[in-house]
């Protein structure tokens, strides 16, 4: 009898019960993806907002999504030190129809535009 040690969740499924009997013939494979964060983003002077301090990082995944997270005396929360971000769709354009949100999101703290960018990375 094959032996799994804290896999028990993975292996309650009948089929994969009986297929993991003859463990040498089969192999799972689990693919685990390092999520960027907001430490990965990397911000610049923003194009129309640099001569009042703006900045603007630019991200794109792996899914073809990406975000545009800025900071100005003029975006929401910039005022305070925070972040506004915006979905990028897959054109690279800042899209409204997204299952995250149908227009930019002001007010993020660091953590914050971190859990948005994970679900970006997670759209598909």
């Amino acid at each position: 009898m094959v032996k799994f040690h804290n896999c028990s969740e993975l292996f309650k499924n009948k089929f994969l019960e009986k297929v993991l009997v003859i463990p040498r013939l089969f192999r799972i494979f689990v693919k685990t993806i390092k999520m960027k964060t907001f430490n990965d983003l990397e911000f610049k002077t923003h194009p129309n907002l640099g001569h009042i301090g703006g900045v603007q990082a630019r991200i794109t995944f792996k899914n073809g999504y990406g975000a545009s997270v800025v900071r100005s005396e003029y975006t929401y929360g910039g005022s305070e030190g925070l972040y506004e971000l915006a979905v990028l769709g897959k054109d690279g354009h800042i899209s409204y129809d997204t299952p995250i949100t149908n227009d930019v999101i002001g007010y993020l703290k660091p953590e914050e535009v971190t859990k948005i960018l994970e679900q970006i990375q997670l759209l598909k």
